[in-house]
């Protein structure tokens, strides 16, 4: 089963593409983990690591072309057999276009919360300047001290891009460029406002 996961900032989707991988076999392909491992020195870097770093090293981004190669020998790999979840591509219809080149989509999960839900959830992160943790004012988890780090001390802050301004203009790149892909697929959405629990549920009913 050939699966991508889409949703606003802060609906889950990660969370729950992990979830949905371990109970069905999938694998979890994370795009910005895949161009994380892509460039990583473990002795030798691939030639298409070596491409990534051209841009990333400049601050530039990557081409959506050079992504779906990555993604092309990525699912060729052993693990992703029974199938796998894209989790952070295509996120327009440009990239789907390129992403067809290469693969038939089985489905398109949509986890779906509000705007406002969106802004609560990612403004309230707060990240550990120490260890690098990451923690919620208004959702779980909560730091028991308000401000500090329950795993190392260090002081809680918010990022700069999650404040809400940021955020409603990064909803509104979402509205405009990510949903039109919804209409290439079969496609199936998910009320994200559930508990965890719940969400998986309805997902994984969803894929029987």
């Amino acid at each position: 089963m050939k699966l991508i996961f889409v949703g606003p900032q802060g609906c889950g989707k990660g969370t729950q593409a992990k979830v949905v991988a371990e109970k069905m076999g999938l694998c979890h392909i994370s795009t910005g983990d895949a161009l994380r491992e892509m460039t990583e020195d473990r002795g030798q870097v691939t030639e298409i690591g070596k491409e990534i770093k051209s841009y990333t090293d400049e601050g530039r981004l990557v081409p959506d072309e050079l992504i779906v190669r990555i993604l092309k020998e990525r699912v060729e790999q052993p693990d992703c057999e029974k199938g796998f979840i894209l989790d952070g591509f295509p996120r327009n219809v440009v990239q789907a276009e390129e992403l067809d080149k290469i693969m038939d989509v089985d489905k398109v999960i949509e986890i779906a919360i509000s705007d406002d839900e969106s802004v609560r959830r990612i403004g309230g992160r707060r990240n550990c300047g120490g260890c690098g943790a990451i923690w919620n004012v208004n959702t779980s988890p909560k730091s028991a001290v308000d401000g500090k780090c329950d795993k190392c001390g260090g002081e809680l802050t918010q990022r700069a891009d999650d404040n809400e301004e940021a955020l409603r203009k990064r909803l509104a790149v979402y509205h405009n460029d990510t949903e039109p892909i919804l209409e290439k697929y079969d496609s199936v959405r998910i009320d994200g406002e559930q508990s965890i629990e719940k969400v998986s549920e309805d997902l994984l009913k969803a894929l029987e």
